[in-house]
Formats: structure tokens, C-alpha cells, sequence
């Protein structure tokens, strides 16, 4: 390899991990304030409904999501095909896996995940939480398991779809953020960001 080569690669190395060790304050105040608000309204719906330690609504793959959508918004698996479709595919494999075999836990919880990352990827609605999510319908809670493909709506398409409007509002408040970061959504977004200017 020409000792250009090598001193290309490492320069581009060097700024890489430049760039993933800056601290950028508003950055990561943003991030915090989205997350802390898709966050607190799922944990504040949790708390109107359920009692106890009956978390339903608040599952443990949107937290996950929260690291994805509010502080890497710029990466595939952020971007609303993902997060959307990722949960609910994996929900529903989720689901239909716990009805198949619902006491076989050693067969049923990897089958759910595996299953889940096959269908994202066919999808192409990659969304690594939504192997948490398979597998919550699988491990949850009876109140979990007692609802049945109602899971699949309620608490994962309200609750995903609550973290991607806060998404929307806190990942654009600025001109250093822009979510969906995806090209086609880019554009689209620009478009109409321009027809509104205009008006």
C-alpha cells in the first residue's frame, strides 16, 4: 500500500475521532430536552393509567429508541421508516411468536428476535430497539402478554409515534439539526420548509 494511502486513512482517522469526542453543549442540550420530553409524556401516560411497577406503556426498547432519535438523528436507524416500522414489525413477530409458543421461553424469545431482524432487514425498517421490542412481547409483563396484537398499537405505535413528533419538534429547532436527516426526506423537508417561507 503507497505510504500516500496510509497517510490518507490516517488523517481521515484522526478527524473522525476528532469529531466524536468534541463536546458540542447545544447539541447534547437538545438531545436532553428531546429525549426528557418523549420520555416524560410516555412515563406521565403510564402514570394516568397503570399503578405500580405495571409499566405498559413505557417500554423498555423506547429508551433505546431515544438514544437513536434524539442524539444520533443523522444515522439510518434514526430516521422514521426505522423507528416507526422497526417497532411495529418487531411487535407484531413479537406477538404472534408469545401466541405460537407461549411456555416454550428458551424457543420463543430468540425465534421473536430473530425473526424481528429478518423482517426489518426484508423491510428495510432496520431499528436495532426493535429487537427489544420482539422480545418484550415475549418476557413482559401478563398485562404485557394479556393484550394480545393490541400490543402492537397500544403501547408501540402510540408510544413511537409520540417519540417521533417530540422527534420532530426538538431535533429542528435549530439550524445545526435537521430531522429526518435521510436524503429523500432532506428534500422533501426543505421543499416544504421553502413553500411556508414564502407564504
Amino acid at each position: 500500500m503507497p505510504v500516500q494511502k496510509i497517510k490518507r486513512g490516517y488523517r481521515k482517522t484522526r478527524y473522525i475521532l476528532y469529531k466524536e469526542t468534541l463536546v458540542d453543549y447545544k447539541e447534547h442540550f437538545w438531545s436532553f430536552l428531546g429525549s426528557f420530553v418523549g420520555i416524560g409524556i410516555l412515563a406521565y401516560i403510564q402514570s394516568m393509567h397503570f399503578s405500580g411497577n405495571d409499566a405498559v406503556y413505557l417500554i423498555g426498547s423506547f429508551g433505546a429508541s431515544s438514544v437513536l432519535v434524539y442524539g444520533i438523528i443523522q444515522s439510518p436507524f434514526s430516521q422514521p421508516r426505522n423507528l416507526v416500522g422497526g417497532h411495529l414489525v418487531s411487535a407484531f413477530i413479537g406477538v404472534t411468536v408469545h401466541k405460537l409458543a407461549p411456555d416454550i421461553i428458551w424457543i420463543a424469545a430468540p425465534l421473536a428476535v430473530s425473526l424481528a431482524i429478518i423482517l426489518m432487514q426484508v423491510t428495510k425498517t432496520l431499528h436495532p430497539p426493535g429487537g427489544a421490542t420482539a422480545l418484550i412481547a415475549i418476557i413482559g409483563s401478563d398485562k404485557i402478554k394479556s393484550l394480545g396484537y393490541m400490543y402492537v398499537l397500544s403501547p408501540v405505535l402510540i408510544g413511537v409515534l409520540i417519540l417521533f413528533i417530540t422527534a420532530l419538534i426538538f431535533n429542528n429547532m435549530t439550524s445545526s439539526r435537521v430531522y429526518p436527516n435521510h436524503s429523500t426526506y432532506h428534500k422533501h423537508y426543505h421543499k416544504i420548509r421553502k413553500r411556508l417561507v414564502k407564504k
